[in-house]
């Protein structure tokens, strides 16, 4: 079976269990949070730092039911939520015609729904090309026609105790709007 999933119009790895008694080990170490994933993610804007943590809580919008929304530690409203924690270093920027964008290695230390996407539209820097989470108008790279955003890392410990590693690069069609940015 499928064992983590990647939200629609995501590319990269994917990890499937041959076996019941694999799929069990497998799913135990995501709910442990003891597997390293990185997704490669293109946003709208500069990120001026060159690397952050966001720590935040995600529930359901009360606005859209589609959407993840990002509660503040503190909040009244985000009792009951769940904890999302979310790293990144900055790749690249670019800078041109069809707007500014900043290329990030993103490494989720929790595994929520929509979680990478809600926080950075939350930084005020959606995915590029993510109709969800993205505003109204945003640019987008010309012949974008999905979120940019690429699981392209996951590492894993095996059935037989040691790590497993699995890399994914980016789809052409991924790599063809990097090369037209620069």
């Amino acid at each position: 079976g499928i064992i983590h999933r990647l939200d629609k119009d995501t590319s990269g790895v994917l990890l499937i269990a041959k076996t019941k008694e694999a799929f069990k080990f497998f799913q135990d170490q995501f709910l442990l949070r003891k597997v390293e994933k990185k997704y490669i993610c293109l946003v709208v804007g500069t990120i001026k730092e060159n690397g952050k943590t966001i720590q935040t809580f995600l529930g359901r919008s009360p606005n859209d039911r589609r959407k993840q929304k990002v509660f503040l530690p503190g909040d009244p409203d985000a009792e009951g939520k769940r904890e999302a924690l979310t790293s990144f270093q900055v790749l690249d920027r670019f800078e041109g015609p069809s707007g500014q964008y900043t290329l990030l290695e993103v490494t989720p230390k929790s595994g929520r729904k929509h979680q990478i996407r809600a926080h950075m539209a939350y930084l005020g820097h959606p995915i590029a090309g993510d109709k969800l989470y993205g505003y109204k108008n945003q640019p987008t790279p010309k012949g974008l026609t999905r979120q940019f955003i690429h699981a392209g890392y996951l590492k894993i410990n095996g059935l037989n105790g040691t790590a497993k590693e699995f890399h994914s690069p980016l789809s052409q069609e991924l790599d063809i709007i990097l090369k037209k940015l620069s």
